[in-house]
């Protein structure tokens, strides 16, 4: 790639200037700025961007926003956007990935190295497909959450249906088994025991105290800062994967030596 257009899209005047200062330290940089994600749709259909650096939080669209409009369009779908930001935590970081950001620049940025970090997202991709399908995963979490939160709702209030409990069993048997996978020993138990509260429920066999109580340990352990935790659990030494499963459905982890 002999030239690299780069177009920035922020609100802010003052960081729209360093930006522009620091991509020209390299002569391979052509950069345009936008101070507004409409701005930026209609830029980068007209000039065709290698890439765009975007920020996350602007008035009237923000930057997620913008992301999924260029998505939308097919002239503008196949140009990598990164997300600048200051929200930039492990969580946040998967969070925009699954949007389908390729990378995120944390600000405050260094202006001497940004160049150089612009340039690594457009080198060929090494291949991570634990990586991104974990964060796959934690995004069917928190949808599978806001189901089981309903059916905590129905179970409190005597209106769970068959129906209901056995979506709470299917939710809990795949949470069970792929939370293992990716690290999150936690999770994958607390799936475990109230996929067998579940069953014992729909065979007449449970009890409600039971089935609630799992229920809303799970919910507990599908919090972020729970997914958080195990992700660093994971990444201080226990692999994914590397447990046994018990009878009982639930995973456990060898102890280091």
């Amino acid at each position: 790639m002999t030239n690299i257009r780069t177009l920035h899209v922020d609100d802010e005047p003052d960081i729209r200037e360093v930006v522009e200062i620091s991509l020209s330290l390299d002569p391979a940089f052509l950069h345009r700025s936008c101070e507004s994600g409409a701005d930026a749709l209609a830029a980068a259909e007209e000039w065709g961007p290698d890439i765009i650096l975007l920020d996350v939080m602007m008035p009237v669209m923000d930057g997620p926003a913008t992301l999924r409009r260029l998505q939308q369009n097919p002239e503008t779908a196949g140009i990598p956007v990164v997300f600048m930001t200051a929200r930039a935590q492990s969580r946040e970081i998967d969070h925009f990935r699954a949007l389908g950001a390729v990378g995120v620049i944390a600000k405050p940025f260094d202006p001497m190295t940004l160049a150089a970090t612009v340039r690594s997202f457009l080198q060929p991709p090494t291949c991570h497909p634990l990586k991104d399908r974990r964060a796959g995963f934690l995004c069917r979490v928190q949808r599978d959450l806001a189901l089981l939160l309903e059916g905590r709702d129905a179970l409190k209030a005597g209106a769970a249906t068959p129906h209901m409990l056995d979506q709470i069993r299917h939710i809990a048997n795949g949470l069970s088994g792929a939370g293992g996978i990716y690290g999150y020993v936690e999770l994958s138990n607390a799936a475990a025991a109230l996929e067998d509260a579940a069953i014992a429920e729909i065979a007449g066999d449970g009890s409600d105290a039971t089935l609630s109580s799992t229920l809303d340990e799970l919910i507990v352990r599908a919090g972020a800062g729970d997914l958080e935790a195990a992700g660093v659990r994971r990444h201080q030494g226990h692999a994914p994967g590397a447990g046994t499963r018990t009878p009982g459905g639930r995973i456990d982890i060898p102890t280091a030596t």
